[in-house]
């Protein structure tokens, strides 16, 4: 089983090689490495370039943000199943692939796998600040707000041709989109895997919370999409992100 998995960035020179190694450290010997740029211009494309030898296919060009290249890796991928390696992100071990692939050998009636994540500070990748436990799949977890942490569902790729890329229309918030269409709207066969998939940094107080305002608002606009309500789903979602903070 070939597993892609897809990295896209735009000047992140601080933590890109960190995210690139991660995925080089994998144990498992058949992995397709795609990584999209979109033109860095602070060093970004030197340091990716110095892995070119290892990294299966590279693109740098200026695209429409993340979910264009996103949406660039998943038409080059060939993997049999294919996920996302964001570039603040590593993944929490070297055997995560490996173990991956034994979740669809051992499920082979599925079309997606999910798992669990911490979220880290910046500066100490050892400080973890939010502890994302995915939870065995229930469907009507999604009208509750509930989704799975988006980078550690890993998907057939028989199933992304079937169902498509991410929606260019909702530009900060895609994901959830994406999300609620494969798994609500499509009813995709989805098992968790009750591993540590991913290490995510995050910037604690520091966040950008205009950002965190659209980002709500656009969920809102998505989940009207679905037809799943609006506002009291989305609060939902918030309360269960907030509960997973981790109590200094």
């Amino acid at each position: 089983m070939k597993v892609s998995v897809i990295t896209v960035c735009y000047n992140r020179k601080a933590t890109i090689e960190q995210s690139i190694k991660s995925v080089l450290d994998q144990d498992y010997p058949d992995i397709e490495y795609i990584v999209i740029d979109g033109n860095s211009s602070d060093g970004t494309q030197d340091i990716i370039s110095s892995y070119s030898e290892k990294i299966t296919k590279y693109i740098s060009e200026p695209d429409k943000g993340m979910y264009d290249a996103i949406n660039k890796g998943l038409n080059l991928a060939t993997g049999d199943v294919i996920g996302l390696m964001h570039s603040d992100d590593v993944f929490y071990d070297t055997d995560v692939v490996s173990k991956i692939v034994l979740g669809f050998k051992n499920n082979p009636n599925v079309d997606a796998i999910y798992g669990d994540g911490i979220y880290v500070t910046n500066d100490d990748e050892q400080k973890t600040v939010r502890n994302r436990i995915g939870g065995e799949y229930k469907f009507n977890k999604l009208k509750a707000g509930w989704l799975p942490l988006h980078p550690t569902v890993y998907i057939k790729k028989t199933v992304l041709d079937k169902y498509g890329n991410y929606n260019l229309d909702f530009k900060i918030a895609s994901d959830t989109e994406f999300l609620l269409r494969y798994l609500y709207k499509y009813k995709i066969n989805i098992a968790y895997l009750n591993y540590y998939i991913v290490k995510m940094r995050m910037g604690g107080l520091s966040t950008d919370y205009k950002r965190a305002f659209k980002i709500l608002k656009e969920d809102y606009k998505i989940y009207k999409f679905h037809q799943m309500g609006g506002f009291k789903v989305v609060f939902q979602k918030k309360v269960l992100a907030l509960l997973q903070y981790v109590k200094k």
